[in-house]
């Protein structure tokens, strides 16, 4: 089932460039073809806990998952890659 837009999903991945770990929360905000037919990609907006826009980044549709009624939300601090 494809995720619609402007649902929140979970990173089932890091992304250490932009500091995110798999288990992360962004809003889907477009889904983007594969210039060589390969997997599709999302562009994902990533917030803070107190709602600001963070990230946004690219990654593959396999790459996340739609949010569940049996998952909590958690907090941790951002430590930035390099």
């Amino acid at each position: 089932m494809k995720v619609p837009l402007y649902e929140r999903v979970a990173l089932t991945r890091d992304v250490g460039e932009h500091g995110l770990k798999k288990g992360d929360i962004g809003m889907l905000v477009d889904y983007v073809s594969h210039p060589q037919g390969g997997e599709e990609g999302v562009l994902l907006e990533v917030f803070n806990a107190v709602g600001e826009s963070i990230a946004v980044v690219a990654v593959r549709v396999s790459e996340i998952e739609p949010m569940r009624a049996d998952e909590v939300l958690a907090v941790r601090s951002l430590a930035r890659a390099g």
